[in-house]
């Protein structure tokens, strides 16, 4: 089976995040998998995701991670798939997290997504993935239609509700 994304968490706490991600999966028929593993408590098992995620053809890779952050910088040291990490508000209101993620070395690249948006980096894997795959494209288009048109309802419900003109 042909799974398009690996979403990789550091710990099972952060199961919140991951369901924004699978939200966006499920409503874009994308097909994923998720694993817990930590890069400190279990290199090896990373490692081993990352080979047999390759093996399932993953086209790129979520990894949630607070504290010290290592997971998606760990991750992307073994694949050259994109990988996107999503900081964890653990300590420091998740701003550690943030700019473990964030300041990568050259060459070494991890895009980054706001702190626990877990649906924004599910997002950027589908938009990674419609670059080859009209599908998911396609809902992405119709996805963002709707946020405009949600933007447009709420600017003109805004004052009714409050029973101003």
């Amino acid at each position: 089976m042909m799974i398009d994304v690996a979403v990789l968490l550091g710990s099972k706490s952060d199961r919140d995040i991951a369901e924004k991600t699978i939200e966006i999966f499920d409503r874009f028929d994308i097909d994923y998998t998720i694993e817990v593993a930590s890069a400190h408590r279990t290199p090896a098992r990373v490692i081993e995701i990352i080979n047999n995620a390759h093996e399932s053809g993953v086209r790129v890779f979520i990894a949630i991670a607070g504290l010290a952050a290592h997971l998606p910088g760990g991750g992307a040291s073994h694949t050259t798939r994109p990988v996107i990490g999503v900081p964890v508000k653990a300590a420091l209101d998740g701003m550690d997290a943030l700019l473990s993620i964030a300041r990568m070395p050259a060459g070494i690249t991890v895009a980054c997504v706001g702190i626990g948006r877990g649906e924004n980096a599910a997002i950027l894997a589908a938009r990674i993935i419609a670059t080859g795959d009209k599908e998911p494209g396609d809902k992405l288009a119709a996805h963002r239609m709707e946020l405009a048109e949600q933007s447009l309802q709420d600017s003109q419900t805004l004052f009714e509700t409050a029973g101003i003109n």
